[in-house]
C-alpha cells in the first residue's frame, strides 16, 4: 500500500500523453484562425470607418431628381402631375373609360398649371400646397428608390439661381420639418452644369419649362444672367394648336377673342379647360418634335408655311413624308401629319420664326438673339472664354437637331455683325467701308525703315514661355456637352467641397431666412476674431444666402 508521502515524492512524466496527439491542428489542413480579443479600454485590432452618406436633390418647377453622392445618375426622377397629387383612396384614374369621360371646365385655367410645383409669379400660388406636394414626392423618393432613413443624412439641394425668398423658405421648411435633415447645402444649377461639362467657365443656356435662362459663368461665378419667356411651355402650346387642327379642323378654324392687357395668350380654340390636350401635346413634343439643322431660304423668310420646295437638300426627301399619330382624344382616330409640320412649333416657340425682331419685347427675344446679346454684354476676356464653351441644357435641349441649329444661328449673327453693339444703316455703312477701303486715298511719302535685328535672348524667352503655357481655346463659337446639374452636384459633393450656402436645421428653425447675414458682415466678423481656439467659433458665426440673397 502506497503511503501519502511516497505519492507526493513521485516526479511527473515529461512525455506527452499519447491519447491527445490526434487532436492537434494540422497546418496543411484548413482551420479557423485564432482571434485576438482586445481589452475593454484598448482600441480594437481592426478599425472600421462609417462613411457618411450624402444625398443630392435637384428640384425644378416640374420634377425632382434624387440620388446618392458619387453616382453618375440619379436613382429616380419624379414629375409633378395631377395623378401624383390625388388624395389617398382616389382611384378614379383606374375606372373603365375614365379617359373618355368629359372633364369639368375650370375658370381661368392656365396651361399646365396642374403639372407645375411653382411659378415665379407667386400672386396665385398656394405655398401650403407647394409644401404638401414637395413632401409627398420627397417621401416617395426616400421609401421607394433611395431606401434610406432621412435622419442624419446631409442634403445637397440644386436649385435655380433665382428664386423668390418666400418660395425658398417654403422649400427649406418642408424638408427640415418633415424629414429632420441636419443640414442642407445649396448649389446653383448653372455653376454645376459648368462643372459637369469639365470647364471652369461657360455660357449656360437652360431651356426650362416656363422660361429660358442664359447665364454667363466665369471661374464658377455667375457674371451675367438674362431671361426670356420662350421655353418649352410655349412650344407645347404651338404643338397643341397644330394637333387640334388635325383632330377637329372646324374648331381650329374659329378664332376666339383677343386677350386684354395683362392676360395670358389664348389659343384660337378652347383647349385650356381639358388637361388631356396638354398631356397629348407634351408627349408628341418630347417624342417626335424636331428642328432643321440647316437654314434654307424658306426657313429664313418671315411668315408663311414651309411646303418643302425651298428646304435644304437633307430635308427635301423628308418633306413629303407623313407621320401617323394615334390620338387618345375623342373622337379616337389616327392623325396624318406631314413631317415638316412637326418642326414648326419648335421654330416658332424658341427661334421666333415668323416674327420680326423689332416686334418682340425684351422678355420675348428669341434664343439666338439673346445668346448674342449676353455675349456682347460680357467683358472681352470673359466673352472670349464663354463663346467657345456654350452649354445647352434643359428639357428643350433634347429636341433632335436643335443644338446644331441654335449654334449655327449664333454663328451667322456673329459673322454678320461682329461684336459691334451699334446696329442700323450707319453701322452697316461703316462696316462696309472697313471691309473694302477706297483705293484712291492720299498716301503720304514713303519712308525707308531700317530692318530690325532679332534679339536672341528675347526669342529664347518667348519659346520657353510658349512651352510652359497651356493654350486655351477662345474666340470661336463652339458647344460643350454636359452631364447635367445633378451629376455636377454629385461630383462636387463627393470631393468634400464646402458650399457657400450651408444651412443648419436648428439655426433655420429658430430664425428662418431672417437669420441669414450678408457676406460683408461675415467677413468683418471673421476678421475681428483672433487666431487660435476662437477661430472655430467664428466659422459658426452665421450663414449667408449667397446668390439667392
Amino acid at each position: 500500500m502506497t503511503t501519502a508521502a511516497g505519492y507526493f515524492d513521485r516526479k511527473p512524466n515529461a512525455a506527452p500523453r499519447p491519447g491527445l496527439a490526434h487532436l492537434q491542428a494540422d497546418p496543411s489542413s484548413p482551420h479557423t484562425p485564432q482571434r485576438t480579443f482586445s481589452s475593454t479600454f484598448s482600441s480594437p485590432s481592426l478599425s472600421y470607418r462609417a462613411e457618411e452618406e450624402v444625398l443630392v436633390f435637384e428640384l425644378g418647377a416640374r420634377h425632382l431628381s434624387a440620388g446618392i453622392v458619387g453616382e453618375s445618375n440619379p436613382r429616380c426622377r419624379l414629375e409633378f402631375s395631377p395623378e401624383t397629387s390625388r388624395r389617398v383612396g382616389d382611384y378614379r384614374q383606374y375606372y373603365p373609360e375614365w379617359q373618355d369621360r368629359p372633364r369639368k371646365r375650370k375658370r381661368d385655367y392656365k396651361w399646365g398649371v396642374d403639372h407645375e410645383l411653382w411659378r415665379m409669379d407667386l400672386r396665385d400660388v398656394d405655398l401650403g400646397l407647394v409644401e404638401d406636394k414637395l413632401e409627398r414626392v420627397v417621401r416617395e423618393a426616400y421609401t421607394k428608390y433611395l431606401l434610406l432613413d432621412s435622419k442624419n443624412k446631409r442634403l445637397v439641394l440644386v436649385l435655380p439661381s433665382l428664386l423668390p425668398h418666400r418660395l425658398l423658405s417654403s422649400i427649406l421648411s418642408s424638408i427640415f420639418f418633415n424629414f429632420q435633415t441636419p443640414s442642407i447645402t445649396l448649389f446653383s444649377s448653372p455653376a454645376l452644369n459648368v462643372v459637369a461639362g469639365g470647364c471652369r467657365a461657360g455660357l449656360v443656356v437652360d431651356i426650362g419649362w416656363d422660361e429660358t435662362v442664359i447665364t454667363g459663368v466665369y471661374d464658377f461665378r455667375e457674371v451675367q444672367v438674362r431671361r426670356t419667356a420662350r421655353a418649352m411651355k410655349l412650344v407645347t402650346k404651338f404643338m397643341a394648336e397644330l394637333l387640334k387642327g388635325y383632330v377637329d379642323p372646324e374648331a381650329a378654324s374659329t378664332k376666339g377673342p383677343e386677350p386684354s392687357e395683362g392676360q395670358e395668350r389664348r389659343l384660337p380654340f378652347d383647349l385650356f379647360y381639358d388637361s388631356r390636350y396638354f398631356e397629348f401635346a407634351e408627349e408628341v413634343t418630347s417624342r417626335i418634335a424636331w428642328c432643321p439643322t440647316e437654314t434654307g431660304s424658306a426657313l429664313q423668310t418671315r411668315g408663311g408655311t414651309n411646303t418643302g420646295k425651298d428646304l435644304p437638300e437633307s430635308h427635301k426627301a423628308k418633306a413629303q413624308e407623313t407621320i401617323s399619330i394615334p390620338s387618345p382624344l375623342p373622337p379616337r382616330k389616327t392623325l396624318q401629319i406631314p413631317f415638316t409640320k412637326l418642326a414648326e412649333p419648335v421654330e416658332k416657340g424658341l427661334l421666333a420664326r415668323g416674327t420680326n425682331t423689332h416686334d418682340l419685347d425684351h422678355e420675348e427675344q428669341s434664343l439666338h438673339q439673346l445668346i448674342y446679346a449676353t455675349l456682347l454684354s460680357l467683358p472681352p476676356d470673359v466673352r472670349g472664354v464663354c463663346m467657345s464653351r456654350i452649354i445647352i441644357t434643359g428639357g428643350g435641349s433634347n429636341i433632335a437637331g436643335f443644338k446644331t441649329r441654335l449654334l449655327s444661328e449664333v454663328t451667322s449673327i456673329f459673322e454678320k455683325r461682329g461684336w459691334n453693339p451699334v446696329q442700323g444703316r450707319a453701322a452697316e455703312e461703316v462696316r462696309r467701308l472697313a471691309e473694302n477701303p477706297k483705293l484712291d486715298k492720299p498716301r503720304g511719302p514713303e519712308t525707308m525703315t531700317a530692318p530690325q535685328v532679332e534679339d536672341e535672348i528675347t526669342e529664347k524667352l518667348k519659346k520657353d514661355k510658349a512651352k510652359r503655357s497651356v493654350a486655351e481655346l477662345g474666340g470661336e463659337i463652339r458647344g460643350v456637352e454636359t452631364l447635367g446639374a445633378w451629376a455636377g452636384g454629385s461630383l462636387v459633393a463627393s470631393l468634400k467641397v464646402k458650399g457657400v450656402v450651408e444651412i443648419e436645421r436648428d439655426t433655420f428653425l429658430a430664425h428662418g431666412l431672417a437669420g441669414a447675414k450678408k457676406e460683408s458682415e461675415l467677413v468683418a466678423a471673421t476678421q475681428r476674431m483672433s487666431l487660435g481656439a476662437r477661430t472655430a467659433l467664428g466659422e459658426k458665426n452665421g450663414w449667408t444666402l449667397g446668390p439667392w440673397a
